[in-house]
């Protein structure tokens, strides 16, 4: 488990552009049970492949794209363990992977993004890419 104080700013780069935290597996299931739609979930994490392309490439394709997600939602890896193992049980037959991004629409898994899609690739093509996905799901 890392420290809150450490974690904190990286929260805050997701919730500051209206992502909603889901802290506990409970806060999972209770939002796949209420809410319809599309459903983009961010697996957090305190990496560097977190800071420098997964979640300022969320952030683009949010900002730049013209469909947009009903709801954002992110979990910390790490930090938040009872929710992050329900988005995971939500995510298989992928492994666990953090960061990571997730795409459902009315609670089915339609899009997944792992970490080795994130490493290596830009801020800008992880962004793009979402747009796309956007475009197709929402």
């Amino acid at each position: 488990m890392y420290p809150e104080e450490l974690v904190a700013p990286m929260r805050t780069d997701l919730t500051s552009v209206g992502f909603t935290e889901l802290k506990t597996g409970e806060d999972v299931a209770n939002h796949f049970a209420d809410h319809k739609g599309t459903t983009l979930v961010v697996v957090n994490s305190v990496c560097g492949c977190a800071a420098g392309a997964a979640r300022p490439g969320v952030k683009f394709a949010v900002e730049n794209s013209a469909a947009k997600p009903d709801h954002l939602t992110t979990v910390f890896a790490g930090v938040d363990k009872e929710a992050v193992d329900k988005v995971r049980e939500l995510t298989l037959p992928y492994p666990p992977s953090s960061p990571s991004i997730a795409m459902f629409k009315n609670g089915e898994l339609v899009h997944f993004v792992e970490r080795h899609h994130i490493e290596g690739r830009t801020a800008e093509m992880i962004g793009q890419h979402l747009v796309e996905v956007f475009k197709e799901y929402c």
